[in-house]
């Protein structure tokens, strides 16, 4: 407590740690193998080391464009085209931050006023609700349930959304859960933000680790390309997680806003990991082949030890995370006790 007697940190403050570094450190106290918290146990691509080594030594060290290096935002671009279906502009629709994790903080405080409301499907990446709350917005939360394979009940979807419903944050393939929206779940979950006029934040960040389903982005269908933000990031697909090189592609309109919170965030992301990204993304597409066949390997190789010890896992269509049928469970008494 202050000298006034008030709490140090404000209300909408969430103080207690991660639940990444709450069962990091349980742990490092059991000294238990950590799968709490999702990071590969292999090196990067060493041709990406060597670009961000290059980059160094050619003197990339000074501030970068506030939105992204161009040869790094062009790639983005041009991906993002081939992938969407539509002509991406790199100037003006891609912005780079510092991982993905900013990009959702920047994109929903850019687009929420206090007393918004925002749909979550939980169970969720923890920075969303943090985000949420700093907003000064509302969350909504719409189980996914376990008993049904961790999908949406349809009319509790549609209940959650009402007037003052800003933002639909969508993650698929999904943490923690291991599931890849299929094409009906996108479209429900569309059809409620055209209803509503809402705008839907596509947390992507896997899109390159699915496994039984393709991953589709929410912005391909009808009328939402103009309402997403979708953020994806360096760090799952070329397991440099600790270089924090994310982005988020919107509308003109979209991207002012988060440029808006980003420019006094971070202002910019580091000059000559944002180089070495824009080559990797230049990567074959064996790459991104042999990455999603590698982790259907280690998939499958888990999963079976999983079951073999009583664990019983769900099915991972896609991510590199597994969720147990006891903390499914778990999870699905939690939601009935609200």
């Amino acid at each position: 407590m202050t000298a006034a007697g008030r709490p140090a940190a404000a209300s909408r403050v969430i103080t207690a740690p991660s639940v990444f570094a709450e069962m990091s450190a349980l742990a490092v106290q059991h000294g238990a193998v950590n799968l709490g918290q999702g990071f590969p146990d292999f090196p990067g691509p060493a041709f990406v080391k060597a670009a961000a080594i290059e980059a160094i030594d050619a003197d990339h060290n000074q501030y970068a464009r506030m939105a992204g290096v161009p040869a790094l935002v062009s790639v983005i671009a041009d991906a993002a085209s081939r992938h969407h279906g539509r002509a991406v502009d790199p100037m003006h629709e891609v912005t780079v931050f510092s991982g993905a994790t900013e990009a959702l903080f920047c994109s929903i405080v850019a687009l929420c006023d206090a007393g918004d409301e925002v749909v979550l499907l939980e169970p969720f990446y923890d920075s969303y609700l943090a985000a949420v709350r700093l907003a000064g917005a509302v969350p909504r939360v719409v189980t996914l349930h376990a008993d049904r394979g961790f999908r949406f009940d349809r009319q509790e979807l549609r209940d959650a959304f009402g007037p003052r419903t800003r933002l639909v944050l969508v993650n698929t393939p999904h943490n923690p859960t291991g599931r890849v929206l299929d094409d009906e779940e996108l479209a429900i979950l569309a059809e409620e933000a055209r209803r509503t006029g809402a705008y839907v934040i596509a947390d992507e960040v896997y899109e390159h680790i699915a496994f039984d389903r393709p991953h589709r982005s929410i912005a391909t269908l009808p009328g939402m390309a103009e309402r997403t933000v979708t953020i994806s990031s360096s760090g799952k697909t070329f397991s440099l997680t600790g270089w924090k090189i994310g982005w988020a592609v919107a509308s003109p309109e979209l991207s002012g806003a988060l440029r808006g919170v980003h420019q006094f965030v971070t202002f910019a992301t580091a000059t000559p990991l944002q180089h070495a990204i824009a080559a990797a993304l230049s990567a074959p597409r064996s790459y991104y082949d042999g990455l999603a066949a590698d982790y259907r390997v280690r998939r499958d190789r888990l999963s079976a030890t999983l079951d073999a010890a009583g664990l019983r896992p769900f099915p991972a269509e896609g991510t590199y995370f597994l969720i147990g049928e006891a903390m499914g469970k778990a999870t699905l008494k939690l939601m009935e006790s609200r």
